[in-house]
């Protein structure tokens, strides 16, 4: 199947390999994926839904996504296929919450889709802050009716916070230093722009550490917005909602692009792929066999010419799942 990159200038990463992984589970009921239900849970500027709606005539969609700008990008872009879309404001943890209020009815999933961290769309709208290689406000919000911005962490967390915070969610190993370094900072001007935090860290990180791993702010950056969006705290909740969301037979595909969202998931779906009989016993117990069974050997990455094509699925990191038992 061939795939463009839309009327948005975005390809989606790995579209082609995430309709092979679902679609056994959405064509269960018919070749057009008639009677089957895909939840997006990543909406973004809906270059996935797109590529599935396009290959199944029959599918029904929902999509979520928190950022009403995104809602609209993807309404547009999906109006054609109007008929089989609903598309919900919320969280990915609102996984259930979408379910039971659509009018889907069996209130189960065939598929699930998740593409996570910051969408290209994001990025490429500068007044959102999102990224370090132009001056913006100092914002990072994927809701924009937040309260919390990067501004307000940068600003306002103690140095011992900012230090953790820049550790864990970035693995940057100068956080002390860039932690100290923004205190210092903020005490004679608060930070409101991107340019000034990035400026800071040029100052911050030592020269011979700046020539290698890539742009200095990278790690500072997905710190922020990770702990901005509480996106670690939001995927240990959506996957087990969107897990138990499946209908037997039922597919689910995660992208991943960093090591700490890849933890999560493979955790995740370690424990949902594990014998449920209790250790030690010489069989497995009727009923008690693993939920579900791996689509994937660990993670999958992209090629070399899907990267060439399309470089942000450089990072990525694919796993899937399948809901052990019949269709329904």
């Amino acid at each position: 199947m061939e795939r463009r990159s839309g009327d948005h200038g975005h390809i989606p990463v790995l579209l082609d390999r995430c309709v092979e992984l679902l679609k056994p589970a959405l064509t269960r009921h018919s070749s057009s994926g008639e009677g089957a239900l895909l939840v997006d849970a990543t909406l973004g500027a809906g270059g996935h839904a797109e590529g599935f709606l396009t290959e199944l005539p029959g599918l029904r969609l929902i999509g979520l996504d928190r950022d009403p700008d995104a809602l609209w990008i993807a309404g547009e872009r999906l109006s054609r296929f109007a008929d089989r879309v609903t598309l919900v404001r919320t969280r990915y943890d609102g996984i259930a919450t979408a379910l039971s209020e659509t009018d889907w009815r069996t209130g189960k999933a065939d598929g699930m889709l998740f593409d996570l961290g910051v969408s290209s769309m994001q990025l490429d709208r500068t007044e959102r802050g999102f990224s370090y290689a132009t001056d913006a406000p100092l914002d990072m919000r994927m809701d924009p009716d937040a309260e919390l911005t990067a501004a307000d962490v940068v600003n306002t967390y103690d140095q011992k916070s900012l230090t953790r915070l820049l550790r864990e969610f970035g693995d940057e190993r100068f956080a002390g230093r860039i932690a100290a370094a923004l205190v210092r900072r903020r005490t004679r001007q608060p930070f409101r722009t991107t340019g000034e935090l990035v400026e800071l860290l040029y100052q911050a990180i030592p020269a011979p550490a700046r020539r290698t791993g890539g742009h200095p702010a990278k790690r500072t950056f997905q710190a922020l917005r990770i702990a901005v969006n509480g996106e670690l705290d939001s995927l240990r909740a959506a996957l087990p909602a969107a897990l138990s969301a499946l209908a037997p037979g039922g597919r689910i595909a995660v992208m991943a692009y960093q090591s700490l969202e890849d933890r999560i998931v493979k955790s995740a779906f370690a424990a949902a792929t594990a014998s449920r009989t209790p250790p030690g016993l010489p069989v497995e117990l009727p009923g008690h066999g693993p939920e579900f069974v791996a689509l994937t050997r660990g993670a999958e990455r992209a090629t070399p010419e899907e990267i060439e094509r399309n470089p942000r699925s450089a990072p990525v990191r694919l796993r899937a799942l399948e809901k052990v038992g019949a269709a329904r």
